[in-house]
């Protein structure tokens, strides 16, 4: 049903020429809308950066300003299962802010990443590699299909609930609107400010996860290509060199690819990971204390969409990790005991790096994994007793 709409996440017969690169067509449409990438027409370029400049300003910076403004001038007027809702998106948005202007930094980097996958789709001749290529490419237009619909339910519900109660769903500060004369104008205003405040948030958070399930695609080619070493009988010892050396040259550029954006990925989890706990607790409480069945609905999506920012990255990089060490076990069980000195000694060289598992870190500081992601959740459950044993909601109801 959703191919219909969305064609690109539908796994593309072989007839059809695939690139790895296509599995970042939603995003990238997204990104561009957003002023974070380049026009095609050298002639925009100065508007594209205007519109750029304008976005970042209003979204970057004047958007968490009003948000911060309406607690300094209406606090007393916020209930308190309002300045939690309005709190737990306040505390997300200025790190979304930080994310966003670190992804649209890395730009050039992701795009030095793409050529080097570029260069290992050279590699994917056959029809079963192309096939791997393809579901992958699908895949990764998928999550951000799927991840785009979490986002909208989130702030829809979150709107609808709070607007039947004739409630603003944010409060933001508006200059010159009164919001309680002007209610629907400046709850429309919110409306569309935090849309794009989310879209924003929903790039950083499903990049990381596309790029990886791309790099998890090649490792996977290059499994199979290492287990099939030597395996085609009658070849002279020349070929079978230049067959590891090519293995070589993906691993490389598949180490390339991950470092190119390992410093855009490492600053974006290292502040999600720094969110999460706070904001996942804000929200238990909410849930626990101050919600009704409308609001609460909208908090769970929340809370899913808050905890869809680091848990299927981290959990792919626990299984590029794996992969790593099946990597290593595929070239050492393949046939190379009767191959002669050279093929030896260079696969002696090439394991001992492939043996080197590929592991990211969040701002150099946190390995991205998810004994890591559950050590930052349990934070939110220590808020949660706090308040408990302090009977701290009860002050405030």
């Amino acid at each position: 049903m959703l191919s219909k709409f969305f064609p690109h996440i539908k796994e593309k017969p072989l007839s059809e020429r695939v690139k790895s690169r296509d599995a970042f067509i939603y995003l990238d449409r997204v990104m561009w809308s957003f002023g974070w990438t380049e026009p095609e027409n050298k002639r925009w370029d100065l508007h594209y950066k205007l519109w750029s400049t304008f976005v970042t300003l209003l979204i970057f910076i004047l958007l968490p300003i009003s948000v911060s403004v309406e607690y300094i001038q209406r606090f007393k007027t916020f209930s308190a299962g309002e300045f939690l809702s309005s709190i737990q998106i306040g505390v997300d948005m200025y790190g979304s802010s930080f994310k966003s202007y670190l992804t649209m930094m890395g730009y050039k980097k992701r795009q030095e990443a793409k050529m080097s996958l570029d260069e290992l789709d050279k590699r994917c001749v056959c029809d079963e590699e192309r096939t791997i290529v393809h579901r992958h490419v699908a895949l990764g237009n998928f999550c951000y299909i799927f991840y785009h619909i979490a986002y909208t339910s989130f702030l829809i519900s979150n709107f609808l609930s709070f607007i039947m109660k004739r409630i603003h769903a944010w409060r933001m500060y508006f200059p010159y609107v009164d919001p309680e004369k002007q209610f629907y104008i400046s709850s429309i205003a919110e409306v569309i400010l935090m849309g794009w405040a989310v879209f924003m948030a929903l790039c950083t958070d499903v990049c990381p996860l596309i790029s990886m399930v791309i790099a998890r695609c090649h490792i996977t080619l290059l499994k199979q290509r290492l287990r099939n070493l030597r395996s085609e009988p009658g070849r002279t010892e020349d070929e079978y060199l230049k067959e590891l050396a090519d293995c070589v040259r993906d691993h490389r550029l598949i180490l390339d690819y991950v470092d190119a954006l390992r410093s855009v990925f490492s600053g974006t989890i290292f502040v999600q990971f720094l969110l999460i706990g706070i904001v996942l607790g804000l929200s238990m409480i909410n849930i626990m204390f101050f919600s009704t069945l409308s609001t609460g609905v909208a908090v769970v999506l929340f809370m899913s969409c808050v905890s869809m920012q680091t848990f299927p990255f981290c959990y792919l990089c626990n299984m590029i990790m794996d992969d790593c060490q099946e990597m290593a076990d595929s070239l050492f069980q393949s046939d190379w005991t009767s191959a002669d000195r050279r093929y030896k000694s260079t696969l002696v060289y090439f394991l001992h790096n492939i043996q080197q598992p590929i592991i990211l870190t969040a701002g150099g500081v946190f390995p991205i994994s998810m004994q890591t992601n559950l050590n930052m959740v349990k934070l939110a459950f220590t808020v949660v007793t706090i308040v408990k044993q302090f009977n701290l909601a009860e002050k405030f109801q």
